[in-house]
C-alpha cells in the first residue's frame, strides 16, 4: 500500500468507478458514450463539436456519480423510508435528467447537420 496520498487519491477514485460500473444507470450512459463517440468519429465532427460532444459527455457521467454517491449517503443515514430523503433523491436524479437533455440537446444540433443538409 503506497503512502503517497496522491496515489491514495487515485486508488478512492478508481475505487469508485468500478463502482460506479455495477450501476445500471452509469452503464447506460457508458453505452450512450460509445454510441456518441463512435458517431462522431463517423461523421468526421469538428474539434469544437468534439470539445462540446466531450464536455458534455464527462457532465453527464459526473453527475450521474455524485446523484449515486448521494442516494448511498441518504440510504446509509436515513435507511427506512422518509419522504425528505425520498425528495433529496428525486431532486439528484433529476439534475442527471436535466443535464441528460441538455446533453441530447447538444448532440442534435450537432449530428443534424451531418445527416439531414
Amino acid at each position: 500500500m503506497s503512502k503517497n496520498p496522491l496515489l491514495k487519491s487515485f486508488r478512492f477514485a478508481i475505487q469508485g468507478l468500478t463502482f460506479a460500473w455495477s450501476e445500471r444507470n452509469f452503464k447506460l450512459h457508458l453505452m450512450s458514450m460509445v454510441l456518441v463517440l463512435s458517431l462522431a468519429a463517423f461523421c468526421g465532427v469538428t474539434s469544437l463539436e468534439w470539445a462540446l460532444l466531450i464536455f458534455c459527455i464527462v457532465g453527464v457521467l459526473s453527475i450521474e456519480l455524485i446523484n449515486t454517491a448521494l442516494e448511498k449517503t441518504i440510504d446509509l443515514l436515513h435507511p427506512q423510508q422518509h419522504p425528505l430523503a425520498g425528495m433529496a433523491k428525486d431532486l439528484s436524479a433529476a439534475a442527471v435528467f436535466v443535464f441528460s437533455i441538455g446533453a441530447a440537446i447538444v448532440g442534435l444540433l450537432i449530428f443534424y447537420p451531418y445527416f439531414f443538409n
